[in-house]
Parts: structure tokens; sequence; C-alpha cells
């Protein structure tokens, strides 16, 4: 479409967009009123309201509760490498989501047994409704949220072992990996897939996010024999972490 073309308000975003990319309307400096943009681009308040709103969802400005919308400070992507699976002993999950040796951090988890849904039991190729033990990871990157993990393990491989918690008994809060070798299943092969999504309300306010920006997912699945033993959803804020692979050459 030919930028005469264009509707209004996104002729009106796109001229406001490049005062922030320019350094115009530098972090923190409030946006201008809905009047003065009314005036200033000879639009309606309808208009220059969905201006604002464009601005809004991506990540541009943040309205601030009875002072008004700002233009918001873009954060410095940091890295998420990913280089496969550790078979060495002792990592951790937040190693074996963050293989980056320089990069600190903890994690909080919670686990309980589930029935599987569709899309968990399709990538387990189990019957829809097997039970899996379901565990919720909160990462921390030098004591920032940084990533959220769900992972989803079957208890017909892990139940009534001493492994079927992930985060309890003789190897609490040890890899995937090295949890599977202690019962016999050796992971020999994993498989990521990453895509992108607005950012459901809790994953952003645990995050420190705002509703509805883009986190990437990486959706995880290790396999042991060409089985799959464990699979699992690695959520992460889009504007401020890129995901690194170093995939050697053979």
């Amino acid at each position: 479409m030919p930028f005469g073309e264009q509707p209004a308000y996104l002729r009106v975003a796109g001229d406001l967009r490049q005062k922030i990319v320019d350094g115009v309307l530098p972090p923190h400096t409030r946006l201008p009123s809905q009047a003065r943009i009314r005036e200033e681009y000879g639009v309606s308040d309808t208009v220059a309201l969905e201006a604002r709103k464009v601005l809004m969802a991506e990540g541009l400005v943040e309205g601030r509760s009875g002072s008004g919308t700002y233009v918001r400070e873009q954060p410095v992507p940091r890295r998420i490498a990913r280089v496969g699976f550790h078979s060495a002993g002792g990592c951790t999950p937040f190693r074996q989501e963050q293989t980056d040796e320089r990069v600190r951090g903890t994690w909080e988890s919670s686990s309980e047994q589930e029935a599987a849904g569709p899309v968990v039991a399709a990538r387990l190729r189990l019957p829809q409704g097997a039970k899996v033990m379901r565990t919720r990871y909160v990462f921390r990157a030098e004591g920032e949220p940084s990533m959220l993990s769900t992972s989803w393990e079957p208890l017909e491989v892990t139940g009534r072992t001493p492994v079927m918690l992930p985060e309890e008994g003789p190897l609490a809060g040890r890899g995937v990996v090295e949890r599977m070798a202690a019962i016999d299943v050796v992971v020999d092969n994993v498989v990521e897939e990453v895509g992108a999504r607005p950012a459901l309300a809790e994953e952003a306010m645990t995050l420190g996010g705002v509703p509805g920006h883009a986190v990437l997912v990486v959706s995880r699945t290790y396999f042991a024999g060409g089985r799959p033993v464990e699979t699992a959803d690695v959520v992460t804020l889009a504007d401020r972490y890129r995901v690194a692979y170093h995939l050697p050459v053979k």
C-alpha cells in the first residue's frame, strides 16, 4: 500500500515512532496528548487515540496511571545461549536453559501431576489424558526474572522412580539428561523449535513486561532412542533477549 493510502492513524503513529527512534522524543518523555496530536496532525480524536494505541502495542510507550503516556526506555537485548544438552554431571535446570557459563542464575519450581492435553500428548506421543508430571520454573539471571519454563514428563517413564519429581529426591535440581540416565534412560537427541506470540498477562507480570507484547517460545523435546521423554516450553521477552545457537560443524 503506498504511503499516501495508509490509514491516517498509521501515518501519525509512523511519524511519532520515527521521532522516538531519532531521539526527538527520548525515553521517559511524555508523549504529546491526544488533543496535541489532534491539533498538530489535523486528525480526529479517534485517529489520535488509535495512533497512541499502535505505539503502545509496539512497546514504544507506556501509560502511567493519572500521569499520561511516556516513551519507554528500550532494553539492550541479552543473550540466551543454546548448545543442545549437557551430558556431564552437575547440570542444573538453569544451566540446561542458559548455557552461557558467564551468566549466573537461580530458579524456583513447582511440580504437579496432570492429564496430558492434546498438544502435550502429541509432543510426547502419548494417548490424550495420559498422566504426566508438569513442572513450572521461574529462572532468574543475576536476580532478575529472565525465563519461564513449563516441562512435562510421562509418568510411564519416570513414575515410581527416584526422579519422578524433578526438584526432589537424590537428583533434585539436575538436568533432564542426568536424571534420565539415573533410571537407565539414555537421552541421545534434542529437538528445539523457536516461535513468537503475544505474552499472556501472567507471563508479562512475572517477567516484568507488558501484557500483549511479544515473547519468544523455545519448544524443546528430549528423546531417548526415538522416544520423547521430556518436552518443555521456555518463554522469554522478545525485546530483552535473543536466542543464540552454537552449532558444531561435523
